[in-house]
């Protein structure tokens, strides 16, 4: 469970976005501020994982506060505010916060960022090393205009299995995989394998009774 500090001066705004921290699978909210003071004492106390942290707060701007959660705690922080000037976005870049979400927004805009924080905290929980494509997606580097496909591997047929990878909510198998696009299963396998290199999916393992555990892809 991913451990979620919302820190805004209203009341009833905290409510409403602790409200959809918990409607998030994976997340729960240890705790609520509504002070700049408050917010760098309940990270220390319960040294939560993600502080969803505003700017305008009554006692200390919560870019000060990014600045000292920085300096004291080892926490990722996704800004959520009302300011929409270029200055404060850039000091908030500068701070090295995961994402701004500008109020008011609707839940699927944060779900969408937990999920990803989810994700990216998965594949680096599961690496013994980090790759250029592993580096790139927890950085968010754009991709190349034009990826390069391993030999054998075409832009047609890799689109086809985006495709079915995206609209699987579970994930698939390549078998499953294969069925849903019309391609051999070892084809289908190594589109899935590639994609999973290049830092486009995740694989995980299901296991059964006997045999070989069954390997499950789901679209990053």
């Amino acid at each position: 469970m991913i451990k979620v500090l919302v820190v805004d001066d209203d009341f009833m705004v905290a409510k409403v976005h602790s409200g959809y921290v918990t409607r998030t699978e994976g997340f729960a909210v240890v705790g609520v501020a509504h002070t700049g003071a408050d917010a760098i004492r309940l990270a220390r106390e319960l040294k939560p994982d993600l502080v969803l942290l505003d700017v305008y707060l009554p006692d200390v701007d919560g870019l000060s506060v990014l600045r000292e959660l920085r300096a004291t705690e080892d926490v990722d922080v996704i800004l959520i505010t009302a300011a929409t000037d270029v200055e404060t976005v850039r000091q908030a870049m500068r701070g090295g916060v995961l994402h701004y979400l500008i109020k008011p927004f609707e839940y699927a805009s944060l779900r969408d960022q937990l999920t990803h924080f989810a994700s990216l905290h998965r594949r680096l929980d599961r690496l013994a090393e980090a790759g250029q494509a592993d580096v790139d997606q927890v950085f968010g580097a754009r991709p190349s205009a034009k990826p390069v496909l391993p030999k054998g591997l075409t832009a047609e047929t890799a689109r086809l299995v985006e495709n079915a990878l995206r609209g699987a909510a579970g994930g698939m198998s390549a078998s499953e995989c294969a069925e849903a696009t019309g391609v051999a299963r070892v084809s289908a396998r190594r589109y899935l394998e590639h994609f999973v290199a290049t830092g486009k999916a995740e694989v995980t393992l299901k296991y059964g009774g006997t045999g070989r555990p069954e390997r499950r892809y789901l679209w990053s």
